[in-house]
Parts: C-alpha cells; structure tokens; sequence
C-alpha cells in the first residue's frame, strides 16, 4: 500500500479510484465493512481501492490541548488499513487551510482535482466541510454535477448493541473491558511504541519487564492486564509473545507519568528500542499497594498464572 500526504503527487495509475472516506478511528468492524464495501465495488470496476483519513484527527486539530483520544494512532491505522487491501492510503493534513475549506472547495479541489475520484464510499451520516456545512446529500449532489459514484454506507449494528461506534470502544477500554473493545474493533486494541529504559527494578525480583509511554493514544484504565505482545522491525512482524502488563503509576514506587510495563512470558531477548505493539486482551485487577516487595512478587505470579490460563483459552 502506498501512502500519500498530499493530492498533489497522486499518479494517474490511481486516478479513477473507488475512495472510503472517514476518520477510521479504531477501524472497528462498521470501518471494516465500509472499507470492505469500496474494495468490493473497486474489484468489480477494475478500478484502483484507496481510503482517505486525516491526519491529524480532526478533534486533535479543533482541541490541541484534550487528552488524547485516538484508538489507533497512524502508524497502526495505516498497519490495519493495508491488511484491508486498500493500494492507497491518502492521509490529508489536517490543519487550518484545510479546516476553512469549503465543502464545494474540498470536492472539487480533493476529490474531483486531486485524486480524480471514480467513486467514494462514505457513511449516511458523514460531513466535511468548512463548519462541517456539507452532508451526504450534498456530496450526492456534487457527485453528480462532477461524475462520480457516491455510494452511502448504512451503519453497522453489534449483536446485542446500536451503532458500532469509536465512543463505544473507548468507554469500554476506559472501563477496564478489553474484551467488550475486541468484540467491537473485531481485533484487539493495542498500544504501539518503542521500548525505553526504566528503573529496571523488575530485573531485581524475576520479572524484568519492556517499558512503554503512552504518548499519543487514548489511556485505558489502570490495572494488570493479560496481554499479547507483537515484535516490529519496520512493518515487519519479528515474533509474537503472551504476557502479562501492568499499566498506571505503579502504587508501590509511584511514577508520576503512567507507564506500560509488560513481562513477556519465557522470553530472553533485547528488546530496547524495538517497536512493539501490546495487545491487552483481558483485564485481571487494578492497581494496588502491598506491604511488601515479597507480597507484591507473590500477586506478581498469581496474575502470570491468571494471564497465562486465560491467553491459553485464546
């Protein structure tokens, strides 16, 4: 998949293109389904399958200084977007120029100009535009008057639940329910980031641990959790592990800024500065505060035991 910033360096080899167009936070299975409906109709058209996303998130955009949101910061989205087969990912920079463009001004000047659409495929209730003033109905409209597809894609529902939504799966994760997350992403969430340096008290008593921040992706709650571990280099999968993590302030040594730490389960290996993604896959309790170093190794190894009997069911 290739990846442009910019629609100005779009080759005519992906001119004509049927386009998913949205936010794609999480690409959750309504993203999944909305994707899998431009791929389909691209098949069908011989026709180039791309997605549009911006870059940053709007909100990030619009409220600088918010807690940070995002399920699926871009180098994982772009990962997830890539498996869904697109041959094009189309990341706009968000930012004031393209924030005050008009929805008239951002048809033409991104869809018609730039990427020269066949189609685009969005969802019943999408906006764009200055003020958010352009809906389904206009781009129907404009999509007409330009020639080019506009195809508006119907919610997907959860079993037992409304609209799959983003909000949905970061209440969820927020509420320590990583289960209830994986059921809506159709995979589980993670946190991606390179490994850093810690304390490396965990190497002190048996469970040396590959240290993370969260920089740049929502905060779920803090606890232990059961975990999945994946190994990059580049994009390139190197390994996959289970473990067990522990994500907040560390109650026992009290860090100021939250930290990721997990002990990958019979593993020996360097792992600082790989990119690692952390897959949290059950939640097993919330942070706590023992009397001593050997009460807080003892629970240590009753949650590798919990971990590693529930990621064996898994």
């Amino acid at each position: 998949m290739r990846i442009f910033r910019h629609v100005s360096d779009v080759p005519d080899a992906l001119k004509g293109a049927v386009v998913a167009i949205g936010n794609f936070d999480g690409v959750h299975l309504g993203h999944q389904a909305l994707i899998g409906e431009a791929r389909r109709m691209a098949e069908e058209r011989h026709a180039p399958f791309g997605v549009l996303a911006f870059e940053p998130h709007p909100q990030e955009f619009f409220r600088p200084s918010a807690e940070s949101f995002r399920l699926t910061p871009f180098r994982a989205k772009a990962r997830l977007i890539a498996a869904l087969g697109a041959d094009a990912l189309f990341a706009l920079h968000f930012d004031a120029a393209l924030a005050a463009k008009s929805a008239q001004d951002f048809v033409m000047d991104v869809l018609v100009d730039g990427l020269g659409v066949g189609a685009v495929v969005v969802g019943r209730d999408f906006q764009f535009g200055k003020g958010r003033a352009g809906d389904a109905t206009v781009l129907v409209y404009m999509g007409e008057m330009e020639g080019f597809g506009v195809t508006l894609f119907d919610p997907v529902l959860a079993p037992g639940s409304g609209k799959i939504s983003s909000t949905e799966i970061r209440e969820a994760l927020k509420a320590g329910r990583p289960d209830v997350a994986t059921h809506l992403l159709g995979h589980p969430w993670s946190v991606e980031g390179r490994v850093e340096h810690g304390d490396k008290r965990g190497r002190t008593i048996g469970y040396p641990t590959a240290n993370m921040r969260l920089t740049d992706c929502l905060t779920p709650a803090f606890g232990i959790y059961a975990v999945r571990i994946r190994v990059f280099e580049e994009d390139r999968v190197l390994g996959s592990h289970d473990g067990v993590a522990s994500f907040g302030i560390r109650p026992m040594f009290e860090t100021k800024v939250p930290l990721l730490e997990t002990f990958l389960f019979d593993f020996a290996g360097d792992l600082y500065g790989k990119h690692i993604a952390v897959e949290l896959i059950a939640y097993l309790r919330p942070e706590a505060k023992f009397a001593s170093i050997e009460a807080l190794t003892a629970q240590m190894a009753k949650d590798e035991q919990a971990a590693r009997q529930i990621l064996g069911q898994k």
